[in-house]
């Protein structure tokens, strides 16, 4: 029975490449939106959330930091949660989700699409669905 060696490149061959990087890259937006996501949650308890809102609430404040969230709830006064550094926070915490969700999908995409013509389609898609949703997502936080 023949074994098959596995394929491990030297110390010398291994290095940066595209791949490393958007492995590196999912990482890091991952941890970047927990960390946008505890400031906004620490932000909201600071701001007096304790005693004026109830978890769901606070959890959806902090998932996604927008002055609508706030408004059905017992807060008196909306001018604290709708300064610029939350719009900020939650421009940021949005372009980060959007472009780690649609590098997933990519990711998928390419596990299933055998072509590179179906390959190239998907990665136009995504590109689309990144513009799209970026432009409509800071379009409703600016506006609202």
């Amino acid at each position: 029975m023949a074994t098959t060696k596995p394929r491990i490149l030297p110390l010398t061959k291994r290095g940066l490449n595209f791949e490393m990087l958007m492995w590196l890259f999912t990482r890091l937006t991952a941890l970047a939106m927990y960390g946008l996501i505890l400031i906004a949650i620490i932000g909201a308890l600071i701001m007096g959330a304790r005693t004026q809102m109830n978890l769901a609430d606070v959890l959806r404040w902090g998932f996604m930091p927008n002055s609508s969230h706030v408004q059905s709830t017992e807060v008196p006064d909306l001018a604290p949660w709708s300064t610029p550094f939350w719009k900020i926070t939650a421009s940021v915490l949005l372009l980060i989700a959007v472009a780690h969700g649609v590098h997933g999908l990519v990711v998928i995409a390419d596990d299933y699409i055998v072509s590179s013509r179906g390959r190239n389609i998907a990665r136009i898609i995504s590109i689309i669905m990144v513009i799209a949703f970026s432009a409509m997502g800071l379009y409703i936080l600016w506006t609202s």
